[in-house]
């Protein structure tokens, strides 16, 4: 038997489950939000060898499609030409050029982390090491100096000690209550996270399995999402977002590959320099200044500081030697290096950069101040997108200068009237009010006469 529907009927049951659903879903939100919460980051902890593996595979991708372009498909054509029966197996061909390719790349990555860990990784304990049994000669340095500056400023030498004085009692006593009760706590930690940063090595590795059957399987996994794009949206709908996935892909591919690239080169000329100048703990020095240049903007500062003080107390004035070199470094970086890496990957002014920065770095913290930057420039060029679609079905200009000196927009011709010409426009109707008020009296003038 066939059931009737009153698709009027339908859709406002449809309309009523979905309003229901979500009164639920946000006093849930509200009065549970807690709750779900904990949930979210219990799916996010089971789900982590997963993450990994879509990450690692998304930034290990252009390194495949490298060799596969460059060399292994260049390689394969030239074997079917003169093989032509290599034709009918095309596809294990395709398979087998993608299976090197992944070999190639986990050989290069593995090699990059041997050297990292063979190499600066040693060199970096060493100078912590270094830094560990000079630190009683570090603070005679510091002492010295200190004592040659108070001796020729001793005004600076009476603040100091009217501060250290007042103050001295408070720090003993956070030290005594809260400082060394929490010490058993700050073990317990430490001990609790060596667990955890063993249990992130293994999802790691985990995850670097699940990357290689991603990138093996690439166009598979592309390939299904497209079909369920057009399977649940209209074309129109379905080619929007497809459009979006690969301007989120450009924006973000372009600028974690190319700030890593940046940080790399910006960390070797660091060592190189830093070596010729004779600073100590070049190492230790190049790899904060390359790490901590990841994060756009904020990252040159916060990598900066820590080297800064490790310097001066080796050598005071080769810390403010330092702090020109970093400028002069950042300098390039911004104005030069940085450009060409990254070009216009976001697309951002500086203002957004920085806004995008503090408002991820609060909400996600240090993963914030990276990911913050081409994750607002996605959301920035939807909303830019949207704002120029919606203002050519107007039929009205998308540039913004346009826009500048706009007075308003008239009612009925849907002219653009700009500042100048609405003060034009107020002093021709005020003059000729005025100039019809001028020839009414004049009239009245000449018939009293």
């Amino acid at each position: 038997m066939k059931i009737n529907w009153d698709k009027k009927y339908l859709y406002w049951g449809i309309t009523a489950l979905l309003v229901l659903s979500g009164a639920i879903l946000f006093y849930y939100l509200i009065f549970h939000g807690q709750i779900l919460g904990e949930r979210c980051m219990q799916l996010i902890n089971i789900m982590t060898p997963v993450i990994d593996g879509v990450i690692l595979a998304y930034l290990l991708w252009p390194i495949v499609r490298f060799f596969e372009r460059k060399y292994l498909y260049p390689l394969k054509c030239r074997l079917m030409r003169r093989f032509p029966k290599l034709a009918e197996k095309e596809k294990s061909m395709d398979r087998l050029c993608r299976g090197i390719s992944i070999i190639f790349t986990l050989i290069i990555m593995i090699a990059a982390l041997f050297g990292l860990f063979s190499i600066v990784i040693p060199q970096v304990i060493d100078s912590i090491k270094s830094i560990a049994m000079q630190f009683p000669d570090y603070m005679n340095n510091l002492q010295q100096w200190l004592d040659k500056l108070f001796e020729m400023n001793p005004q600076l030498e009476k603040t100091v000690n009217d501060l250290f004085n007042e103050y001295y009692q408070d720090m003993v006593n956070w030290m005594e209550s809260s400082l060394l009760p929490k010490l058993n706590t700050l073990l317990v930690s430490v001990s609790t996270s060596m667990f955890s940063v063993l249990g992130a090595v293994w999802d790691l590795f985990i995850g670097l399995i699940i990357s290689v059957y991603l990138l093996g399987s690439k166009e598979v996994f592309i390939s299904q999402g497209k079909k369920i794009l057009y399977a649940f949206w209209e074309k129109e709908r379905a080619n929007a977002l497809l459009d979006d996935a690969r301007m989120i892909n450009k924006t973000f591919g372009g600028f974690i590959s190319g700030k890593l690239l940046d940080s790399l080169i910006i960390g070797i000329i660091c060592f190189v320099c830093v070596t010729i100048l004779k600073f100590p703990y070049p190492m230790l020095i190049s790899v904060i200044v390359g790490v901590t240049n990841i994060i756009p903007f904020f990252g040159p500062f916060i990598g900066a500081i820590p080297c800064t003080i490790l310097i001066f107390m080796v050598s005071p004035l080769q810390s403010v030697y330092f702090v020109l070199f970093i400028f002069i470094l950042q300098q390039f970086d911004g104005n030069y290096l940085g450009p060409k890496i990254l070009g216009e990957s976001t697309g951002l002014s500086g203002f957004w950069v920085i806004f995008s920065i503090t408002l991820f770095s609060g909400l996600m913290g240090v993963l914030g101040m990276i990911v913050g930057v081409p994750t607002f420039a996605v959301f920035y060029t939807l909303v830019k997108r949207k704002v120029d679609n919606n203002l050519d079905k107007k039929d009205l200009p998308t540039e913004s200068v346009k826009y500048r000196h706009l007075e308003h927009i008239h009612m009925t011709s849907g002219e653009m009237i700009y500042a100048d010409e609405e003060a034009k426009f107020r002093e021709k109707t005020q003059n000729s009010a005025f100039r019809k008020l001028f020839a009414g009296k004049n009239k009245n003038k000449n018939n009293e006469m």
